[in-house]
Protein backbone atom coordinates (compact mmCIF):
# COMPACT_ATOMS: atom_id res chain seq x y z
CA UNK A 1 0.00 0.00 0.00
CA UNK A 2 1.74 3.07 -1.21
CA UNK A 3 -0.87 5.63 -0.21
CA UNK A 4 -2.30 4.77 3.21
CA UNK A 5 -4.76 7.67 3.18
CA UNK A 6 -6.31 6.47 -0.08
CA UNK A 7 -6.33 2.86 1.14
CA UNK A 8 -8.05 3.93 4.38
CA UNK A 9 -10.65 5.83 2.37
CA UNK A 10 -11.40 2.69 0.34
CA UNK A 11 -11.89 0.76 3.58
CA UNK A 12 -14.13 3.59 4.86
CA UNK A 13 -16.22 3.25 1.69
CA UNK A 14 -16.62 -0.46 2.41
CA UNK A 15 -17.70 0.28 5.98
CA UNK A 16 -20.18 2.95 4.84
CA UNK A 17 -21.66 0.39 2.45
CA UNK A 18 -21.92 -2.18 5.26
CA UNK A 19 -23.62 0.27 7.63
CA UNK A 20 -25.97 1.95 5.16
CA UNK A 21 -26.93 -0.46 2.39
CA UNK A 22 -25.99 -3.53 4.47
CA UNK A 23 -27.89 -2.26 7.49
CA UNK A 24 -25.29 -3.15 10.12
CA UNK A 25 -25.68 -0.95 13.18
CA UNK A 26 -22.03 -0.20 13.86
CA UNK A 27 -19.77 2.66 14.76
CA UNK A 28 -16.26 2.25 13.44
CA UNK A 29 -12.94 3.98 13.73
CA UNK A 30 -10.29 3.55 11.04
CA UNK A 31 -6.68 4.19 11.96
CA UNK A 32 -3.91 4.17 9.36
CA UNK A 33 -0.14 4.36 9.64
CA UNK A 34 1.81 4.24 12.90
CA UNK A 35 -1.36 4.48 15.03
CA UNK A 36 -2.66 1.26 13.48
CA UNK A 37 0.30 -0.84 14.57
CA UNK A 38 -0.43 -3.95 16.60
CA UNK A 39 1.04 -3.31 20.07
CA UNK A 40 1.76 -7.03 20.45
CA UNK A 41 3.38 -7.32 17.02
CA UNK A 42 1.33 -10.26 15.78
CA UNK A 43 0.00 -8.42 12.74
CA UNK A 44 1.88 -6.05 10.46
CA UNK A 45 -1.19 -3.91 10.16
CA UNK A 46 -1.16 -0.54 8.43
CA UNK A 47 -4.93 -0.07 8.64
CA UNK A 48 -6.94 -0.96 11.74
CA UNK A 49 -10.74 -0.87 11.83
CA UNK A 50 -12.29 -1.00 15.28
CA UNK A 51 -16.04 -1.66 15.40
CA UNK A 52 -18.54 -1.17 18.21
CA UNK A 53 -22.29 -0.96 18.44
CA UNK A 54 -25.45 -3.07 18.60
CA UNK A 55 -24.38 -5.38 15.74
CA UNK A 56 -20.73 -5.80 16.77
CA UNK A 57 -21.53 -9.22 18.24
CA UNK A 58 -22.71 -10.37 14.80
CA UNK A 59 -19.16 -9.84 13.57
CA UNK A 60 -17.87 -12.24 16.24
CA UNK A 61 -20.18 -15.16 15.57
CA UNK A 62 -18.55 -18.35 14.28
CA UNK A 63 -15.17 -17.35 15.73
CA UNK A 64 -15.13 -13.93 14.09
CA UNK A 65 -16.02 -15.14 10.62
CA UNK A 66 -17.46 -11.78 9.52
CA UNK A 67 -14.32 -9.98 10.79
CA UNK A 68 -12.14 -12.31 8.72
CA UNK A 69 -14.43 -11.88 5.72
CA UNK A 70 -14.18 -8.10 5.92
CA UNK A 71 -10.39 -8.37 6.20
CA UNK A 72 -10.36 -10.56 3.12
CA UNK A 73 -12.61 -8.25 1.11
CA UNK A 74 -10.58 -5.19 2.14
CA UNK A 75 -7.30 -6.92 1.23
CA UNK A 76 -8.71 -7.80 -2.19
CA UNK A 77 -10.00 -4.23 -2.70
CA UNK A 78 -6.51 -2.95 -1.92
CA UNK A 79 -4.95 -5.61 -4.16
CA UNK A 80 -2.72 -6.96 -1.40
CA UNK A 81 -0.72 -10.11 -1.93
CA UNK A 82 -1.78 -13.01 0.35
CA UNK A 83 1.30 -12.60 2.54
CA UNK A 84 0.31 -8.94 3.12
CA UNK A 85 -3.32 -9.56 4.13
CA UNK A 86 -2.51 -8.89 7.81
CA UNK A 87 -1.78 -5.27 6.88
CA UNK A 88 -5.54 -4.63 7.17
CA UNK A 89 -7.17 -5.69 10.42
CA UNK A 90 -10.76 -5.52 11.65
CA UNK A 91 -11.77 -5.94 15.29
CA UNK A 92 -14.94 -5.71 17.33
CA UNK A 93 -15.36 -5.38 21.10
CA UNK A 94 -11.70 -6.29 21.75
CA UNK A 95 -12.11 -9.76 20.21
CA UNK A 96 -8.60 -9.99 18.81
CA UNK A 97 -6.86 -9.19 22.10
CA UNK A 98 -9.10 -11.70 23.86
CA UNK A 99 -8.35 -14.33 21.21
CA UNK A 100 -4.59 -13.63 21.48
CA UNK A 101 -4.76 -14.22 25.25
CA UNK A 102 -6.63 -17.49 24.70
CA UNK A 103 -4.06 -18.66 22.13
CA UNK A 104 -1.21 -17.72 24.46
CA UNK A 105 -2.77 -19.75 27.27
CA UNK A 106 -3.37 -22.70 24.93
CA UNK A 107 0.27 -22.50 23.81
CA UNK A 108 1.51 -22.60 27.42
CA UNK A 109 -0.71 -25.59 28.22
CA UNK A 110 0.45 -27.42 25.09
CA UNK A 111 4.13 -26.78 25.89
CA UNK A 112 3.59 -28.21 29.34
CA UNK A 113 1.79 -31.26 27.98
CA UNK A 114 4.41 -31.99 25.29
CA UNK A 115 7.25 -31.65 27.79
CA UNK A 116 5.49 -33.98 30.24
CA UNK A 117 4.38 -36.65 27.78
CA UNK A 118 6.99 -36.41 25.01
CA UNK A 119 4.10 -36.72 22.53
CA UNK A 120 3.05 -34.22 19.82
CA UNK A 121 0.13 -31.90 20.59
CA UNK A 122 -2.40 -31.06 17.88
CA UNK A 123 -4.29 -27.76 18.16
CA UNK A 124 -7.80 -27.29 16.77
CA UNK A 125 -8.04 -25.98 13.19
CA UNK A 126 -7.77 -22.19 12.91
CA UNK A 127 -7.32 -19.45 10.35
CA UNK A 128 -3.92 -18.44 9.02
CA UNK A 129 -3.56 -15.34 11.21
CA UNK A 130 -4.21 -17.34 14.35
CA UNK A 131 -1.87 -20.14 13.23
CA UNK A 132 0.87 -17.55 12.68
CA UNK A 133 0.21 -16.08 16.12
CA UNK A 134 0.35 -19.53 17.70
CA UNK A 135 3.67 -20.28 15.96
CA UNK A 136 5.03 -17.00 17.37
CA UNK A 137 3.86 -17.89 20.89
CA UNK A 138 5.57 -21.27 20.58
CA UNK A 139 8.82 -20.23 18.89
CA UNK A 140 10.83 -19.65 22.09
CA UNK A 141 9.76 -22.95 23.68
CA UNK A 142 12.61 -24.97 22.16
CA UNK A 143 9.98 -27.26 20.65
CA UNK A 144 9.17 -27.67 16.96
CA UNK A 145 5.96 -26.54 15.27
CA UNK A 146 4.41 -27.35 11.93
CA UNK A 147 1.14 -26.60 10.21
CA UNK A 148 -0.79 -29.51 8.79
CA UNK A 149 -4.06 -30.09 6.99
CA UNK A 150 -5.71 -28.18 4.18
CA UNK A 151 -7.92 -25.11 3.94
CA UNK A 152 -10.25 -24.48 6.89
CA UNK A 153 -9.06 -27.72 8.53
CA UNK A 154 -5.43 -26.53 8.72
CA UNK A 155 -3.98 -26.73 12.23
CA UNK A 156 -0.74 -26.40 14.20
CA UNK A 157 1.11 -29.34 15.73
CA UNK A 158 3.64 -28.89 18.54
CA UNK A 159 6.36 -31.55 18.56
CA UNK A 160 8.87 -32.46 21.26
CA UNK A 161 12.46 -31.29 20.73
CA UNK A 162 14.28 -33.62 18.35
CA UNK A 163 11.07 -35.29 17.16
CA UNK A 164 11.18 -36.36 13.52
CA UNK A 165 8.27 -34.59 11.85
CA UNK A 166 6.60 -36.83 9.26
CA UNK A 167 6.22 -35.28 5.77
CA UNK A 168 5.95 -31.73 7.13
CA UNK A 169 8.74 -29.24 7.51
CA UNK A 170 9.21 -27.30 10.75
CA UNK A 171 7.46 -23.97 10.61
CA UNK A 172 9.80 -21.08 9.97
CA UNK A 173 9.53 -17.75 11.71
CA UNK A 174 7.39 -16.12 9.02
CA UNK A 175 4.73 -18.76 8.51
CA UNK A 176 6.09 -20.28 5.31
CA UNK A 177 6.97 -23.86 4.62
CA UNK A 178 8.86 -22.69 1.51
CA UNK A 179 6.71 -24.96 -0.60
CA UNK A 180 5.53 -23.83 -4.02
CA UNK A 181 1.91 -22.75 -4.01
CA UNK A 182 -0.54 -24.89 -5.91
CA UNK A 183 -2.44 -23.05 -8.58
CA UNK A 184 -5.93 -23.79 -9.72
CA UNK A 185 -6.43 -24.52 -13.45
CA UNK A 186 -7.39 -20.87 -13.99
CA UNK A 187 -4.11 -19.70 -12.47
CA UNK A 188 -5.73 -18.20 -9.37
CA UNK A 189 -5.06 -19.48 -5.87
Amino acid sequence: MEDLARAAEKVATLMRLMTTTGGLRLKYRITAGAGAMDPDGFERRDIYVECKGPDADLMLQNDGELLRSLEHVAAKMLRLEPEDHDRVSFDANGYKASRARALSEAAEEAIEQVEETGEPYRFAPMNSRERRMLHLFLQDSGLQTASSGEGPRRFVVLYPAGYRIPAERPHDRFGSHNRPRRRSPSGYC
